[in-house]
């Protein structure tokens, strides 16, 4: 493994960090700045949308810049995002930080994703991309509790402060260990047409299926876990405290799944799709039932955790295969589509436990959704088809008369 990757997932750790701890340390921050908890709560909605607003934003403005001094930038924004947070005098200067750290996170892993695909022989991108992608899952498994805990005991400013830390390693790793030019030895170094190439690149009909598989896929993940809490605790029967470590858990399959999707997607991608996808969808169906036991409910998020995170890799593999000649905005935008989907997926779950059908109806939300990415899925390979027939058909044989 190229050290680069390391450094990468490391800077992948602590964004992971960031984004989901703050779900454990709202009250602690709302009784700091005296607001309510659905106040506090815009920490969390500002960060999504930051995310969704800058991978395209900051892909676009840093698309002349090398990549190596694109994410020595992004770490840059995101240490000055977490130290504000640790900082802040005020609940309004706290969402100002969250936003401006938001900002780095599509581009990072967007940017992220090119470079270590281009770390590796061809045959080993997926693999390679899944790598830098472990650091987000092992935040979910170890950091994000860690921090919940440093925070309830110690303080949230600290927990902040930490992550910031985390930060100026992953800087100080990309400087060091991350080539200069980076992606140069396959020939996608510098993006083909500059901004007008990048856009074009947003047009291809393969990469635009690509994103909405990812909107849908990984989307219908958190249509079931935005609801985790009221789903173990009023179906299962656990106790509140026991949501903690059932986290835990779907972390860790999420870590499994991860690097298999790498491993397997490099083999065969539609086919890795096709298995998660539709392993998901059925696992999503079948937690309506398993949530209202204890066991059966573990394992199975143990599982959704696996496939869903199974769909990651390949996902942003694919849309780098069909935007090869300018991948960095495609590949920034993909990472905000895997955010806009958990939006949808947790609106459209608010929709139906408000519409009385239960604590488990999400989970029918996020079958739905992973059903029709898998749908997405088998278009797009027919498509695929479809193109490479015409394109290496032979001619038709002339109707022309030679005369006699």
């Amino acid at each position: 493994m190229p050290l680069a990757l390391l450094a990468l997932a490391i800077g992948a750790f602590g964004i992971g960090a960031t984004e989901f701890v703050i779900t454990g340390l709202l009250p602690e921050v709302a009784e700091t700045f005296s607001v309510s908890i659905p106040t506090a709560g815009y920490l969390a909605t500002g960060y999504a949308l930051g995310v969704v607003i800058g991978a395209p934003v900051l892909a676009v403005a840093g698309a002349r810049v090398s990549r190596k001094r694109m994410l020595m930038a992004l770490m840059g924004l995101f240490i000055a995002g977490n130290a504000l947070s640790a900082a802040a005098p005020v609940f309004a200067v706290m969402l100002a930080g969250r936003v401006v750290a938001s900002l780095a996170h599509g581009a990072f892993f967007g940017i992220g994703a090119i470079v270590a695909a281009g770390l590796v022989a061809p045959h080993k991108r997926a693999g390679a991309i899944s790598l830098m992608f472990t650091g987000l899952t092992v935040a979910n498994v170890i950091g994000v509790p860690l921090g919940t805990w440093l925070g309830q005991q110690v303080s949230w400013r600290a927990t902040f402060a930490v992550i910031a830390g985390i930060g100026v390693i992953a800087l100080a790793g990309v400087a060091a260990l991350v080539p200069d030019r980076v992606g140069e030895q396959t020939g996608d170094e510098a993006p083909a047409g500059g901004l007008r190439g990048e856009l074009a690149a947003l047009r291809d009909p393969q990469v635009l299926l690509a994103m909405a598989m990812t909107v849908l896929g990984f989307g219908g993940v958190f249509a079931a876990i935005t609801y985790l809490a009221p789903m173990m605790t009023g179906a299962a029967g656990y106790a509140p405290g026991s949501v903690t470590w059932l986290l835990v858990l779907f972390g860790a399959g999420m870590v499994i799944g991860n690097l298999i999707g790498g491993r397997y997607a490099d083999r065969a991608l539609l086919p890795m799709l096709y298995v998660s996808l539709g392993g998901l969808a059925v696992l999503l169906a079948l937690f309506t039932a398993t949530a209202h036991h204890k066991a059966g409910a573990a394992l199975t998020l143990l599982l959704i955790g696996g496939f869903g995170f199974a769909t990651v890799a390949p996902l942003q593999k694919r849309v780098l295969d069909h935007a090869a000649q300018a991948p960095t905005l495609a590949s920034a935008v993909n990472i905000g589509a895997f955010n806009l989907g958990n939006a949808l997926a947790a609106w459209l779950g608010g929709l139906v436990i408000a519409g009385g059908l239960g604590d488990t109806a999400p989970n029918v939300v996020g079958a739905a959704m992973t059903t029709a990415a898998l749908g997405l899925a088998v278009l797009a390979a027919t498509l695929e088809r479809r193109s490479a027939a015409t394109r290496f058909s032979p001619a038709p044989p002339s109707t022309v008369r030679t005369g006699g």
